[in-house]
């Protein structure tokens, strides 16, 4: 195995480990650094010639882990390369990691020390490539510097845990067999040949810093091999360029063409999307169905709201209004942001239909009628304070399997199994916090375990997120699911004696997908049933939804036996966070959909940043000033300026024509590439690795600038004619690969590949087809359009007021709003007043979805403030009188503890006289802090319980 690479790069030690691994031997190449245009090392070189420039996915080829590990192992590899290394890169560039921007780089490696505090290696109990590649990373280049020391002495995990790794022999031979010098200059090593994300953990004021770390003068050209320079020439001149298909309306499947269908999870209607919602199912789907038009499949895109269940019914009482009418209010509300936000759907419905009722109700039948349906009495969660039956998502508490405290009734996401309500430990209400009753009811079930056909399947083109997720279900053997609920807001039950009962919304809203393609065409059937024709479903959504398609809807499916479509590919995200927190309406914190217009930056650049930061492997962070960054240095001074600068050069020197072009070796080698960009593009794409095929779309422009730099076609064109016909060469090379970007970007940024095409003299009607192969699309004397800018710059001041502005709400912060006992105090009895108005006022729902929350958050602030302050030494003891609550909030008020006590008593008394252990003891170990609390404030011990003190005689 040929391995390339610059003097003194630790990145090649990578691949050595790997290779010793596998027991494979490596012939080492050092490439002296020369002025070039292009390059990344080091690289390996494969049999079939390909060349791959990824350290971290040469590593995966060489050492090849098991599907289990894989998954974990990209998160880690990912993190290193786009978090851990670029922070690096930028202490070398700065020497700057402590004062304000020490968590630039100590918040990473806090991380990783936590993750190690309990195991020997990151992954299992076996060195895994993750370790090797974030071990050679830190070993070889701020171990040995300044900051090493303090790593060691305040990161203890990581300091074993390199140790560990030296000793080992695999190591130690690895390290003989490629020396190099390690820190300053190991550093260095790595920017010269590597190109860093200016990731949102590096400062702001300092990333200009980081935009010249690799000195141009030691780039390496990469190695293009001579079939790829003899592919490019060919098909430079002999293909033409395709045309891009026009669908007629209905788009239909058909027979020996590819015909895609895509849905969306239907997004709920009772509120106002945010951007996390957004890229987890509509904007990816939209970004993938226009790849597919732009391919010429056969494609159909639908998508619709999610209008049945209890939230409706709770938004409904909130706004004092129907669920009907919070359905069509927020119906319009959807539409109007997708339609802003450029989501071409092919149609957009909803689930409040007579179709959507015809085809839940006949298949619900039809499953019945084959066995795959029974009935049994069960304990359902009544709300006595909502007085209402609680829907599996409207009920969380502790999940008795991982103990996570905030497990739904259907799903707990801190070990991703299979919950149900009446099994979580504490449960309550979500709308209003107390704590439901069993009551009896018969209802249906979907009998899952006689589908076992569908138990072993986990397909390979689904996203390594849905495997992960789907797994375990599987694994853990699959049970009967109820498919009915007590509620009122819904689709009813066709059997007698169930007339007051409703589809439970997970087993309606699948459904949805059906009934919105028979609202598009009466020729549905073609796309869901096909006979004689091949049609791939793919359904997009965020890992939440997973079970629900990738378990209950395809066996539903296969129950029924007509000959419908199953879903193949199961694209699923993890979760976008904003801010390094969640999304909350309520709260003010994040961009929602309206918001997102109101701030006045394009759609296209929304599009564009969610897609980059699309959470494909792992939560990933929405952040203002990455946002900022993202857009003027990839948009505005890297795509913008290459096809401004290739489109002005030929409207000022050719007469807004695309010069004749004479290809000579530097062309060849710039489009051969271009070519393994695109074709990396394509390949991505076509597994809906959405955040991949940007980043192949960036690398077409940063070539083609890099090249143009490299030319100085502004030089030759003021010298001889034959300089002066290079020039025309250079400007008609990037005129066509400007136009090949329009295509690449227009799943993307559809509005301004538009524009693009207009500067490019092209029809606008039409976004372009994305071709195999690079060819000359635009012929010699083709007319362009007028240029003018893409990109406008967002300015650091106007990042920081929209970030200021959907911060949320900020309360309790050290600003001195509320920083004290005082006036923490005092809000919370404010705001308890104001509750005990709306109490008196509105119905309950609306007061509990309104204030509860921050009325809960501001009692925890000043129950924790009253306790540190409590055992400061002093002598006043503060005095704040809260009402008992369920959640166990501190009390200080002498006469309310004892108040507290003997209702917790009695509480504790009649849950272990019924229930099991695992229900009481949560009420005991309130009881026993309210107890603690009081001997606390009295001076007096704390009186043993009357089992320990019969223990004691």
């Amino acid at each position: 195995m040929n391995i390339s690479t610059n003097e003194g790069n630790p990145n090649t030690l990578k691949l050595v480990i790997a290779a010793k691994l596998t027991q494979q031997s490596v012939n080492i190449k050092t490439v002296q650094a020369k002025v070039s245009f292009l390059g990344r090392l080091p690289s390996i070189e494969l049999s079939s010639g390909l060349v791959l420039f990824s350290t971290n996915a040469a590593m995966q080829l060489i050492a090849p882990s098991s599907e289990e590990l894989t998954f974990i192992n990209n998160k880690w590899l990912e993190w290193e390369i786009s978090q851990l290394q670029p922070a690096i890169a930028f202490y070398g560039s700065t020497g700057i990691y402590k004062t304000t921007q020490k968590s630039c780089l100590w918040s990473l490696l806090e991380k990783l020390n936590n993750e190690l505090k309990d195991s020997k290696y990151l992954i299992k109990d076996d060195l895994s490539l993750a370790d090797v590649c974030i071990w050679v990373t830190l070993w070889s280049t701020i171990l040995v510097t300044e900051i090493g020391n303090e790593l060691c002495k305040e990161y203890l995990s990581i300091k074993d845990w390199l140790s560990n790794i030296e000793i080992l022999p695999v190591i130690q031979d690895a390290i003989k067999e490629y020396k190099f010098e390690r820190g300053l200059k190991a550093i260095f090593s790595i920017q010269a040949v590597s190109w860093f994300p200016i990731n949102n953990i590096i400062p702001n004021f300092q990333r200009s810093k980081l935009t010249d770390l690799s000195p141009t003068k030691e780039k390496e050209a990469e190695t293009v091999s001579q079939e790829e320079i003899q592919n490019i020439s060919s098909n430079w001149s002999s293909n033409s360029y395709p045309d891009a298909k026009s669908f007629p309306y209905p788009v239909l499947p058909k027979k020996g063409e590819k015909n895609i269908l895509i849905t969306s999870a239907l997004p709920y209607v009772n509120n106002v999307p945010h951007l996390g919602n957004i890229i987890g199912c509509v904007l990816s789907a939209d970004i993938f169905a226009r790849y597919c038009r732009q391919r010429n499949y056969n494609t159909l895109f639908i998508s619709g709201t999610d209008e049945y269940g209890t939230a409706t019914e709770a938004k409904a009482l909130e706004e004092k209004t129907t669920p009907q009418a919070i359905c069509d209010k927020f119906f319009d509300i959807h539409n109007d942001i997708y339609r802003w936000f450029s989501i071409g759907f092919d149609h957009f419905g909803r689930t409040t239909t007579p179709e959507q009722t015809e085809i839940v109700q006949s298949f619900f039948l039809r499953i019945k009628s084959q066995g795959y349906v029974l009935s049994e009495t069960v304990d359902q969660l009544l709300c006595e304070f909502c007085d209402r039956f609680l829907a599996d998502r409207f009920v969380e508490g502790t999940c008795p399997r991982c103990k996570y405290e905030d497990a739904r009734g259907d799903q707990c996401d801190g070990c991703g199994h299979l919950v149900n309500a009446t099994d979580l430990i504490s449960p309550r209400c979500k709308v209003c916090s107390n704590r439901p009753i069993k009551k009896k009811s018969e209802q249906f079930f979907l009998d899952l375990p006689k589908l076992n056909e569908w138990s072993s399947v986990v397909e390979k083109e689904w996203s390594n997120v849905a495997r992960v997720v789907a797994k375990p279900w599987l694994r853990d053997g699959l049970k009967p699911r109820c498919i009915t609920r007590d509620l009122k807001w819904g689709i009813p039950v066709p059997v007698k004696g169930f007339e007051n009962k409703v589809f439970y919304v997970w087993f309606d809203a699948p459904f949805g997908y059906i009934s919105i393609t028979k609202r598009y065409t009466k020729e549905y059937e073609q796309w869901w049933k096909p006979k004689d024709v091949e049609v791939n479903l793919y359904q997009f959504m965020a890992k939440d939804n997973v079970p629900f398609h990738a378990i209950m809807f395809p066996a539903c499916l296969l129950a029924v036996d007509e000959g419908y479509i199953l879903m193949k590919h199961l694209m699923a995200t993890e979760y976008l966070n904003y801010e390094d927190t969640k999304f909350s309406k309520s709260r003010g914190i994040g961009v929602f959909g309206t918001d997102a217009r109101d701030t006045g930056i394009p759609a296209d650049v929304w599009r564009f940043y969610l897609a980059y930061v699309r959470p494909e492997t792992q939560d990933s962070n929405f952040n203002w000033v990455d946002l900022a960054t993202k857009n003027n240095s990839e948009l505005l001074n890297n795509f913008g300026n290459f096809v401004n600068r290739a489109l002005v050069f030929a409207e000022r020197y050719f007469e807004s024509k695309v010069p004749p072009i004479e290809l000579q070796e530097d062309d060849l080698v710039l489009l051969a590439l271009a070519q393994r960009e695109l074709s990396f593009y394509i390949h991505a794409l076509e597994q809906a690795k959405l955040r991949d095929g940007i980043k192949h779309v960036l690398a077409i422009s940063k070539h083609g600038n890099q090249y143009m730099q490299f030319q100085e076609p502004w030089v030759k064109i003021k010298g001889t004619d034959n300089d002066k016909k290079r020039a025309g060469t250079i400007i008609g090379i990037c005129c066509n690969l400007a136009c090949l970007l329009s295509a690449l970007l227009a799943p993307f940024m559809p509005s301004t590949a538009r524009e693009l095409r207009s500067q490019l003299g092209l029809h606008i009607n039409s976004y372009g087809y994305i071709p195999d192969v690079i060819m000359n699309i635009l012929p010699t004397g083709h007319k362009i359009g007028k240029p003018s800018p893409l990109f406008k710059k967002i300015e650091d001041k106007d990042v920081e007021i929209l970030r200021k502005k959907y911060a949320g709400k900020q309360e309790a912060t050290n600003n001195g709003e509320h920083g004290d006992i005082k006036s923490l105090d005092n809000a919370v009895t404010e705001l308890g007043k104001k509750v005990e108005e709306l109490k008196a006022k509105h119905d309950k729902c609306a007061w509990q979805s309104n204030q509860i929350q921050i009325f809960s958050d501001l009692k925890k602030k000043l129950c924790n403030l009253v306790s540190e302050k409590s055992s400061e030494p002093t002598n006043k003891k503060p005095q704040v009188v809260l009402t008992p609550e369920q959640n166990g909030d501190v009390l200080s008020d002498i006469e309310i503890l004892k108040e507290a006590i003997a209702k917790q008593g009695d509480i504790v008394r009649k849950l272990k006289a019924n229930e099991e252990k695992s229900v009481w003891k949560p009420e005991v170990e309130k009881l026993l802090k309210f107890k603690k609390q009081l001997a606390d404030l009295t001076g007096t011990p704390l009186v043993p319980t009357d089992k320990k003190s019969k223990k004691k005689k």
